[in-house]
């Protein structure tokens, strides 16, 4: 594939040679059996005037179209083609790493037993209290750079390393500058409700207060987010202060997401359902009930398999149930510095595969319309269609199932981005 240097821009692009050219066209949001339809076209090419998709087909039609001759031509050889990767739970913003937690749990501590001694999300948050919003925005931008190398094109992003007012908005404006100076977008989430900071831990309520009465009503009126999201679990928000954050910002104007039901079976799962969550996440303590309600709502199911992976657990979520039980399911990497340091969708792929027994056609589709579908931007991204932006990647395999089968190995060699190219192994 030749590509001139840099990222050049060009206003029309005919990009031929795809051996098997994923559409993920059909229905939104996809359920049951209907997760399997990927839309495949072989030997497919793509036109993309400006940022959008204008025609896609067999190679043999799109490159006879008038407009194709004046395109400029990139030849993917044979590659596998996708709709970009949609990351819909990340925690983008964060100082260093927590290595040493990571050698601690080895050595067979366990997460909470961290926690309990200053370790876990109350270690980052002292960190970034300190941090220079420079330092931040420097180790975020690398970040951003291997999410597209890994063919994430849009990505969700929290707050909730800060969890004092200062700090939070530092984080929520760095969100906003980096979705306006980089080619990724990024869905902004206010996590206030990450954990009590230290600060209220002798009076969790007034935090809640804090959060229902002052902070949400300001984030919300500044648009410094579109969701609002509270982690529900033991040690963190019980289901009643997640139902009055929550209820708080919905009525602001902020959609809720929620961090459900991971450690323990707290009725996380059953709030989602109530207030019409745009997704409920992690899940793995769900009960049958739980999953036939989910598998009735309109509630997306994220799946975060990186987390059980790195913490070293042998219980995933039931991702097969609630397929059975027709819930809409979604995959994100859960990127963060202490139970899921990756950013890389196919490991996520890879991992939906073997321990959570997903088939390579359902996990695609989870990354890629389902959570376009939760982050209410599945009419613009997600999938390959006339009208939507060209948010595309491609895979140095000869068969998309071959994106699993690799795991831990990155087989992403093109990604574009509303039409920039904005990674190529061969540029």
């Amino acid at each position: 594939m030749a590509l001139v240097s840099g990222r050049p821009t060009v206003s029309n692009w005919l990009i031929t040679g795809c051996s098997e050219l994923l559409t993920l066209r059909g229905t939104v949001p996809r359920r049951g059996r209907a997760l399997r339809e990927l839309g495949i076209i072989r030997d497919g090419a793509l036109l993309v005037r400006d940022d959008r998709i204008v025609a896609m087909g067999t190679r043999k039609r799109i490159e006879r179209m008038r407009e194709s001759r004046r395109a400029e031509k990139l030849d993917l050889d044979g590659r596998v083609v996708l709709p970009g990767f949609v990351d819909s739970h990340t925690h983008l913003i964060f100082p260093a790493s927590r290595a040493a937690e990571y050698e601690q749990r080895i050595c067979g501590a366990d997460y909470e037993q961290i926690a309990r001694k200053g370790g876990g999300i109350r270690s980052t948050v002292g960190k970034l209290r300190e941090s220079s919003p420079k330092k931040l925005e420097t180790r975020a931008s690398a970040h951003l750079r291997e999410f597209a190398a890994h063919g994430t094109t849009t990505l969700e992003a929290k707050s909730g390393y800060g969890l004092d007012w200062k700090s939070e908005v530092k984080i929520l404006l760095l969100l906003a500058e980096l979705h306006q100076e980089q080619p990724l977008d990024i869905a902004s989430t206010f996590l206030g409700a990450h954990i009590v900071p230290p600060e209220f831990r002798r009076s969790p309520e007034a935090y809640v207060d804090l959060l229902v009465q002052k902070w949400i009503p300001t984030v919300a009126t500044a648009g410094l987010a579109e969701f609002c999201d509270v982690y529900c679990d033991r040690g963190a928000f019980t289901v009643a202060q997640a139902r009055r954050i929550l209820m708080a910002g919905r009525a602001c104007g902020l959609v809720p997401r929620i961090h459900a039901e991971q450690l323990a079976h707290t009725g996380a799962a059953r709030l989602a359902v109530e207030l019409h969550a745009a997704s409920a996440d992690h899940l793995e303590k769900l009960d049958r009930s739980d999953i036939r309600a989910l598998g009735l709502s309109n509630v997306t199911c994220t799946m975060l398999p990186g987390c059980c992976f790195h913490l070293g657990l042998a219980h995933y979520a039931p991702a097969r149930e609630l397929i059975d039980a027709g819930a809409i399911l979604a995959l994100a990497t859960d990127f963060n510095p202490g139970t899921s340091p990756t950013l890389s969708m196919p490991m996520i792929l890879s991992l939906s595969c073997a321990q959570m027994r997903m088939t390579p056609a359902e996990a695609i589709a989870a990354a890629t319309i389902n959570p376009a579908y939760s982050l209410r931007r599945h009419d613009r991204i997600g999938s390959l269609e006339v009208g939507k932006y060209a948010d595309i990647a491609a895979f140095d395999v000869a068969d998309y199932r071959e994106i699993p089968y690799y795991f831990g190995v990155n087989r992403c060699s093109f990604t574009m981005k509303r039409g920039e190219i904005i990674h190529s192994k061969n540029s």
